[in-house]
């Protein structure tokens, strides 16, 4: 396969400057603000979003200094492939978050439910749709009932 190689088209910004504390997942942020920074030349591409009230974020995980195929996940103590995981150690450090989108001011992007460290790279936005993005026929896994007390889903230093 050839390489591939992204630019950033922005940056995340937080209150998360530690990994030891921050939300697993963005259902788990509830009411943890922040903004997206979108590089100026980049504004054009905003036009309609904020008709949305959701967006995906992708983004690089610039801070995981390793990468494993095997770990224990933050909810199960039990090693688990990380394809079956959302570890932010796995091969290409690519992360996602669907957040609240709250306003547009220019090139800054204010959202809510946020989940990400501070200084993120973003690589792309997407709009959620719930038409398209929604399944109702799904299998949860592993983390089938695990999920009910979403206050205390914070991060640890398991992926350091």
């Amino acid at each position: 396969m050839n390489e591939i190689t992204y630019s950033p088209i922005g940056k995340v910004h937080s209150d998360y400057t530690s990994k030891d504390g921050m939300p697993i997942q963005s259902a788990f942020a509830d009411g943890s603000k922040g903004t997206v920074e979108i590089k100026k030349e980049y504004t054009d591409a905003l036009l309609g979003l904020d008709e949305f009230s959701h967006i995906y974020l992708i983004y690089h995980f610039h801070l995981m200094k390793s990468n494993k195929l095997v770990t224990k996940p933050f909810m199960r103590d039990l090693d688990l492939g990380v394809f079956a995981i959302r570890s932010p150690v796995r091969p290409n450090g690519i992360g996602l978050s669907v957040v609240r989108l709250e306003k547009i001011e220019d090139n800054i992007l204010y959202i809510n439910d946020v989940d990400i460290m501070d200084g993120t790279p973003l690589l792309d936005i997407k709009p959620y749709i719930s038409r398209f993005d929604i399944r109702t026929d799904v299998k949860n896994g592993w983390i089938e009932g695990r999920t009910e007390n979403k206050k205390k889903q914070v991060s640890d230093k398991r992926f350091e």
